[in-house]
């Protein structure tokens, strides 16, 4: 993904008094982690108090997301461990809030198909990283980055989550989710084979 999208350009600065401290990229991703979590489990409890509090730690997930990268290269701290503990935990925290989402609206209209939606979502994110590893072992670092357009790369899609379900379209959100993670799954499958063909 694109290191010069609009949410980078507004979290670099934020990083930048953090280069000269101790605070490490890897922190921030674990913190990242934690909250990204945090944010599964207020999505799986249901209710739209819930609902509207995990979107929010989502949403500041996403901010530490991209921090940890900015610290990296603002710092010089940068190392293929971190890069793939980046990957893991963006992955887990993607993969348990779309899980959590379905765990929390397995109450509403879609019943128990909520948890295989929420379930179809995250496992299609965690084959993503699975994909996205595979490149890079073959091509190298980065090889499965999809350019961005606008200020946008396709990880700002994301931004989708805590804004549906603070405008209360948590139920299509999930449906959207679970159609489109596994078929940007198969997109990646195929753009891995031509380039391992390639």
């Amino acid at each position: 993904m694109s290191h010069n999208t609009w949410i980078h350009r507004a979290v670099r600065h934020a990083v930048r008094p953090l280069a000269a401290t101790p605070v490490t990229p890897n922190q921030l991703t674990s913190l990242r982690l934690a909250v990204g979590i945090a944010a599964g489990l207020a999505l799986a409890e249901g209710g739209d108090a819930w609902r509207h509090l995990g979107a929010g730690l989502f949403l500041l997930s996403m901010l530490l997301d991209r921090a940890d990268g900015e610290l990296a290269r603002q710092s010089g701290k940068t190392s293929p461990w971190g890069h793939t503990y980046d990957l893991v935990s963006d992955t887990l925290s993607n993969a348990v809030a779309f899980f959590g989402l379905g765990v929390g609206l397995r109450h509403g209209s879609y019943g128990d198909w909520a948890l295989l939606m929420g379930l179809a979502a995250g496992l299609a994110i965690a084959g993503i990283l699975w994909l996205v590893m595979k490149m890079e072992k073959h091509h190298g670092a980065r090889a499965g980055e999809i350019g961005g357009f606008a200020g946008f790369d396709p990880d700002d899609a994301l931004l989708a989550l805590p804004l549906l379900i603070w405008l209360g379209q948590a139920e299509g959100l999930l449906v959207a989710a679970s159609l489109g993670a596994p078929a940007f799954a198969v997109f990646m499958l195929i753009l891995f084979w031509r380039r391992l063909k390639g």
